[in-house]
């Protein structure tokens, strides 16, 4: 069976131009939009690519002055880790609802994370934070912390990590998008940056 033949018309049907035409402006629309959306960035682990939809710029800006800032990025919480497929998945099908939800411009005022996200955030915490979780140090001052440690979500104590408590629509008139001008500088001095490599 030849594809051609059941895509393009009959050679001598007159609509055989039109739906080249039609095939043509269609894939070069998809091009135009897919770099205009900066489509590729988002296969990156760049927080960069997340400020790509201006909603994100508060998430971004409390990131980048949070202790998380050197050791993970977006992608180090809010995507899952168990393999790669999976990962990208779970981006894509995240990415195409934010992109929907922005393009429909039907963004909450206050974002909040979804049940399925809500899981693989929690399970990278701990992944990450493994030790602390686990330490039995904590069960003598800590009250209910082996029964909870595993069963409630970590923000539910730690609510300031990593994003703080600014998380409305309505304060993004009050913070500068990162791009272009935001370039990340190290804050740690450099006498301290030779004692930390020693």
């Amino acid at each position: 069976m030849n594809i051609k033949r059941e895509i393009l018309p009959n050679k001598k049907s007159r609509w055989r131009r039109v739906a080249i035409i039609l095939i043509g402006i269609l894939t070069g629309l998809g091009f135009f939009m897919a770099k205009e959306a900066s489509i590729v960035s988002y296969m990156s682990d760049d927080p960069l690519a997340c400020v790509n939809c201006h909603v994100m710029t508060p998430m971004y800006n409390s990131w980048m002055h949070s202790s998380h800032r050197e050791q993970a990025s977006c992608n180090d919480c809010h995507v899952p880790h168990d393999n790669v497929l999976n990962k990208y998945y779970f981006k894509a099908k995240d990415g195409l609802l934010h992109a929907s939800v922005f393009t429909a411009r039907a963004e909450p005022e206050v974002m909040f994370m979804r049940e399925e996200s809500e899981e693989v955030v929690q399970n990278n915490c701990i992944r990450c934070h493994v030790q602390q979780v686990t330490q039995v140090k904590y069960d003598g001052w800590l009250e209910d912390h082996k029964e909870s440690r595993t069963e409630r979500k970590c923000w539910s104590c730690h609510q300031e990590l990593p994003h703080g408590t600014v998380h409305g629509l309505s304060t993004v008139r009050n913070n500068i998008a990162p791009i272009p001008t935001d370039n990340v500088e190290t804050v740690i001095p450099e006498w301290l940056n030779q004692q930390i490599r020693k």
